[in-house]
């Protein structure tokens, strides 16, 4: 956590503070809190480590759950303290798997009362496996899994990857308070939209955390080509047409936590539409805006920032491709109050 920045606000007296910071246009110590730093080369290999992990509990959801459109059957959720699959059905018994990241442990629960524990410790990627395997066994609820890792192109089964074995805790941590303050952007966007829209969830394939709205209308079919996914899911979950926006905490040519948001298909102009704020940008690499983190962490109303970014890259996916936003968009929601007709 940033030690050093919360002893320097928090030491001032609270109105001083406020005053300082919103003069110099600062985000607030409560916002650095819930918007940490989390450079990527810092925590690069505890990143991969944990990319792994996700996938080998994913995995066990996608093996159990029925097929849901767009892959939804898939996806971990945010939770107060990290990541769940939510229950799944195992032979009439319910199995729910949880990555605490303020305690640092895997919890394997049973519908029937009956609990495992995983340490999230510095362990090789073969190592987590296993413990996680056992601990199916003594639950009665022993699983086959596809061991080889989706959407890593060099990736090895898990259970003969002895490379990847970081873990540091206070990284892990920063990661899961990103993923909390934008599951709650996110979610509030998400009220603004009539129309179809995907829950605000975390794909282990790619480790990102997105949110979909969906225009109502067929889509092309999807070229595929993502390594370790095969075409016909990717065709699926691109089925209709999307504007889709996540946070991804960056890879490749991308050493930088950021924010994206892209359209399928992309319609004529979307790479020269003009969006918010003015550190966004159109990636011709990846064929999407990007945002990166740092820019909305340090802006003195964070979460604003990253509502603007995700209403103006939808508003350059909708206008452009002509969606019916009068049937499909709404004013975004309110506490306790209905939408009003």
């Amino acid at each position: 956590m940033s030690g050093y920045l919360r002893i320097v606000f928090f030491t001032a007296p609270r109105r001083e503070v406020r005053s300082c910071t919103r003069e110099a246009n600062l985000p607030s110590a409560v916002d650095l809190e819930r918007w940490p730093d989390l450079p990527y080369a810092a925590w690069k290999d505890t990143y991969e480590t944990l990319h792994l992990w996700t996938q080998i509990i994913g995995k066990i959801r996608l093996t159990h759950e029925p097929w849901l459109n767009h892959s939804w059957h898939v996806p971990l959720y945010v939770t107060v303290r990290g990541l769940t699959t939510s229950p799944i059905p195992v032979g009439g018994r319910a199995l729910q798997i949880d990555f605490d990241f303020i305690d640092h442990l895997l919890w394997l629960r049973t519908s029937d009362g009956h609990v495992r524990q995983v340490m999230l410790a510095p362990k090789t990627v073969a190592g987590f496996y296993g413990e996680v395997a056992m601990a199916l066994v003594e639950l009665g609820l022993e699983t086959q899994i596809f061991t080889q890792p989706s959407e890593i192109a060099d990736g090895v089964p898990f259970e003969e990857d002895h490379v990847h074995a970081a873990y540091d805790r206070d990284h892990a941590n920063r990661l899961w308070r990103i993923l909390l303050s934008t599951q709650q952007v996110f979610s509030r966007f998400r009220t603004g939209f009539l129309g179809k829209v995907s829950p605000v969830h975390f794909f282990w394939g790619g480790f990102d955390l997105a949110v979909t709205r969906f225009s109502g209308r067929r889509a092309p079919l999807h070229p595929g080509g993502i390594p370790r996914l095969p075409d016909p899911i990717t065709r699926e979950a691109y089925s209709h047409e999307v504007s889709s926006a996540g946070f991804w905490p960056g890879g490749g040519p991308i050493d930088y936590p950021t924010f994206y948001s892209y359209a399928y298909p992309a319609p004529d102009g979307y790479a020269s539409a003009a969006v918010q704020p003015q550190q966004a940008f159109f990636s011709k690499e990846f064929g999407e805006f990007l945002l990166p983190y740092d820019a909305v962490r340090s802006a003195a109303d964070p979460d604003a920032t990253l509502m603007a970014f995700l209403q103006s890259t939808y508003e350059a996916a909708a206008n452009l491709g002509k969606w019916d936003r009068d049937s499909l968009e709404c004013t975004i929601g309110v506490p306790s109050r209905p939408r009003p007709l």
